[in-house]
């Protein structure tokens, strides 16, 4: 299996998952499948572990939008690094991340139903802090990348093969606890 046909799988799987898909015969869900972009794939991925991850965190999105604004620019910064770790490996198979295009999808995602100037100054908020990271030569910062690759990695792996030593259930917790790291850090801020 290629990581693209993984990366397509995981997404029918995630939509399952969220109860989106459902009532579809097998044909129905082959054909789904061979006609999956997987840019979009990647996008769906990246907000369902997000979502998860927030969960796992017991963090509140609601009540940050109203008591801590910039808690919600971590989120879309957590989840704009899951995209690139997810989207890391395609590269090898000719495809190309569209950041600008990832960073409104999740967003949209994310935070469906907020008003349009705020997603805006939490899209802007997310990708400044993604940046920062992404630049950022600090050992703790290094680690922290690796290890979200690590984690996003193992995660669609384990989701996908079912000879995966763990069960993809086992590794969402994971993300949950990268996601506190996170916010601990730009609490501290």
């Amino acid at each position: 299996m290629t990581y693209t046909e993984r990366v397509k799988l995981l997404h029918q799987l995630c939509q399952v998952e969220t109860r989106q898909v459902t009532g579809h015969s097998e044909n129905e869900a082959r054909a789904a499948f061979a006609s999956a972009d997987v840019e979009q794939a990647a996008y769906y991925i990246a907000s369902f572990v997000t979502f998860r991850a927030i969960q796992a965190a017991d963090r509140h999105p609601g009540e940050e939008l109203q008591s801590d604004f910039e808690m919600l620019g971590v989120y879309q910064c957590f989840a704009l690094m899951v995209y690139a770790f997810l989207f890391m490996p395609l590269t090898q198979e000719e495809h190309q991340p569209d950041y600008d295009e990832a960073q409104v999808a999740i967003g949209s995602t994310l935070f469906e139903g907020i008003a349009p100037e705020l997603l805006a100054e939490i899209i802007e908020s997310g990708f400044h802090k993604f940046k920062l990271i992404a630049e950022a030569e600090a050992e703790h910062w290094l680690e922290y990348r690796e290890n979200l690759d690590k984690v996003t990695i193992s995660y669609i792996v384990a989701a996908t093969d079912d000879d995966s030593p763990h069960a993809a259930a086992e590794i969402l917790p994971l993300f949950g606890q990268l996601l506190s790291q996170l916010c601990e850090a730009f609490s501290a801020i």
